[in-house]
């Protein structure tokens, strides 16, 4: 199966972490989905507030590069 999702590794406070874990356990939710849903929440809130984020303009973004 081929996935667009670019792998990577993350550090944080243990208790951040027991607290994701917690909440994600709440939602029925892994805590790599649980921590993708957050991501993608304060994407959409500060798109709300500042505008869209053109990738291609901005970032020199292509797709066969996420990096």
């Amino acid at each position: 199966m081929t996935t667009n999702k670019k792998a990577f590794t993350m550090r944080m406070r243990y208790e951040n972490f027991q607290k994701i874990k917690y909440i994600s356990e709440q939602n029925k939710r892994s805590i790599a989905m649980q921590i993708e849903f957050l991501i993608e929440q304060c994407i959409s809130d500060y798109e709300k507030n500042t505008g869209i984020i053109n990738l291609a303009k901005e970032l020199n973004f292509k797709d066969d590069n996420i990096d």
